[in-house]
């Protein structure tokens, strides 16, 4: 079985994560695509702005019914910051001879030296970087490859303003997270 493990913070998810992740699972022929959202991301130590039982909720919510999409709770239930490698590691063993690749953004692929290990984040999946608008990518990781996704702009950062702002989300995430969000007044 080939997976696709994209890790963040989805904070809140949005319509261009599940766009991008379907792309990308249909352009390497995935079997599926694994959200994970992270407990507390290395690169943003204060955390979401979202609990992270709120974040996972919401992704719940937006992968609901769709066929090649899951959600993984594995790092929120780990605890502590939440390091890809450690991540990876527990995937291989919860499910021996499957094949990994790692989504990862451009803007992140451009950090990816200061991660924790990344050499045996390579022996342990494919790298799959994907383009995002603004970020330059020269040449292929090593072991990996670039996938040229839709440019999507939205942003959960532009999305949390938005809210905080009383501006609608609408057509930016799933109704049911613009429901969720709503209803547990988060990102106010």
């Amino acid at each position: 079985m080939n997976i696709g493990i994209f890790g963040g913070t989805f904070d809140p998810v949005h319509w261009g994560h599940l766009i991008i992740g379907g792309y990308v699972r249909d352009a390497l022929a995935l079997d599926k695509v694994v959200f994970v959202p992270s407990m507390v991301s290395p690169h943003k130590q204060e955390g979401g702005a979202a609990e992270p039982a709120d974040r996972l909720a919401m992704l719940k919510m937006a992968v609901e019914g769709a066929d090649g999409f899951e959600v993984s709770d594995i790092e929120i239930s780990r605890g502590g910051i939440s390091f890809t490698v450690d991540t990876l590691s527990e995937f291989h063993k919860l499910s021996p001879g499957c094949h990994l690749s790692l989504l990862i953004g451009a803007d992140n692929y451009a950090e990816f030296g200061s991660w924790r290990d990344p050499g045996k984040i390579r022996s342990l999946a494919r790298l799959v970087v994907m383009t995002r608008p603004g970020t330059p990518m020269e040449g292929a990781p090593e072991g990996g490859e670039i996938i040229r996704v839709p440019e999507i702009r939205i942003s959960s950062s532009d999305i949390r303003v938005r809210v905080a702002e009383g501006r609608s989300i609408r057509y930016l995430v799933p109704d049911r997270v613009a429901g969720y969000i709503q209803s547990h007044h988060l990102y106010r």
